[in-house]
């Protein structure tokens, strides 16, 4: 739009600057008072009065604890949202930070520790950071701007419902209308300074499963008295490895198909009457999805027949992630943001992960993308860096900078590329 010029790259990166140590004092406060999935109440409301104290137009309750600000700039433009997500998991921290976590919460029914073994209270201290920044400007801004704060990113207790799933079908790309999406995660084996990109697939489309095999209880002493659903689970297992090693083309489709728990049977003498086996299906392409959604009944309705029994498969069995999928045009389009961002040395095309994150379901309605930021000291190696969902879990503060001023630039730059004359 004629009359508005977008803010300079040196302004932006002054403001990062300015506004980091308050982001490290956001994310100590997050990590040191963690909350489970749906159950972030004190979260939310923390989130929620500072960005009322921003003067954003502030909507809270949706998908139960979410909390979305608007900054409206009262010019034409387009609409930008920015995502974080506010879980913990039930996890018990083993870091000796001086802002370790000491909370407990109830999942499922249990009394459990509480931990941001994720990453997610850096997400939510980068987004608060990006939404002052961006709000200090907006005199210099067009368009509107988004700032979604979820809940539930790692999965709803048992009986609930919860999630990006949820927020969308609330409406929360809706009124105003968002034209682009993007979000973050931190990384505890990348570098800090480093950010990970690749357009398509980043990472997998998750599909949990459950088959319960029925065959005729007998004594382990007679099993031909049997129709044995021990055996049939375990040659049901490892013939489902070979729809991904001998059915899939592997250099284009690749695959996980796992079983997580097995549960049949009380005694060592006793062949039980059915097994259940629970486990999860990861896809980075919808080919390959189809393909196994076909492949698995077939298997296993094919080895319990041959072994007198009868199988029943639930597939999926309580939700669905998609592919995170990153839109080839959005991402083509903000790559040059990224290198002015981070510096082109530190942009660094990544691999797919068959992790899953349900950003996905904004990019199913939306064009999204979704990237990578390092995390780990300079100090250790990436072969020592502790994995995400462990007690052991630990990124830098540092690594929050980089996030500020991507989610900052990203939006800035989307704004008045896509303005509109």
């Amino acid at each position: 739009m004629p009359g508005h010029a977008k803010p300079q790259t040196t302004v932006i990166n002054q403001k990062v600057d300015e506004v980091e140590a308050q982001v490290i004092q956001w994310r100590h406060h997050f990590h040191e008072f963690p909350e489970l999935s749906n159950r972030e109440f004190k979260t939310a409301a923390y989130i929620e009065q500072y960005l009322r104290s921003l003067g954003l137009q502030v909507q809270t309750g949706i998908a139960k604890t979410g909390v979305v600000g608007l900054l409206d700039t009262g010019k034409p433009g387009p609409v930008v949202a920015l995502r974080a997500d506010m879980d913990a998991l039930p996890i018990e921290e083993s870091s000796d930070l001086p802002f370790k976590s000491v909370q407990r919460g109830k999942f499922n029914g249990k009394d459990v520790p509480v931990m941001h073994a994720c990453g997610h209270d850096t997400h939510m201290a980068m987004l608060m950071g990006a939404a002052k920044i961006l709000t200090d400007m907006q005199d210099d801004l067009v368009g509107q701007v988004k700032f979604i704060f979820q809940p539930a990113e790692e999965g709803s207790p048992e009986g609930e419902v919860g999630g990006a799933e949820i927020m969308v079908k609330e409406g929360v790309l809706k009124n105003p209308d968002v034209d682009a999406i993007f979000g973050l995660h931190i990384s505890a084996a990348t570098p800090v300074g480093k950010v990970l990109w690749r357009e398509g697939g980043i990472m997998a489309a998750v599909d949990p499963f459950k088959i319960v095999i029925k065959g005729k209880q007998a004594h382990g002493a007679y099993p031909w008295l049997s129709v044995d659903p021990i055996t049939t689970a375990a040659q049901t297992i490892m013939s489902l490895q070979t729809i991904v090693s001998r059915e899939l083309q592997l250099l284009d489709d690749a695959a996980v198909i796992t079983i997580g728990a097995i549960n049949g049977g009380n005694r060592s003498n006793i062949i039980p009457n059915e097994v259940e086996l629970v486990g999860t299906i990861r896809t980075l392409n919808e080919k390959a999805r189809d393909h196994i959604y076909e492949a698995l009944p077939r298997k296993v309705h094919a080895i319990a027949q041959s072994m007198r029994a009868e199988a029943e498969i639930t597939l999926p069995l309580d939700y669905h992630y998609p592919i995170t999928f990153n839109d080839h045009a959005l991402m083509k389009q903000v790559l040059p943001t990224l290198t002015r961002t981070a510096g082109e040395d530190n942009v660094v095309y990544s691999k797919p992960v068959t992790g899953a994150e349900d950003f996905s379901f904004f990019q199913k309605e939306v064009p999204g993308v979704y990237l990578w930021v390092g995390g780990r000291s300079p100090d250790i190696t990436e072969a020592q860096a502790p994995a995400h969902h462990t007690p052991e879990f630990v990124v830098q503060d540092e690594g929050m900078k980089l996030g500020v001023a991507l989610l900052t630039n990203l939006t800035v730059d989307t704004l008045f590329n896509q303005e509109q004359p």
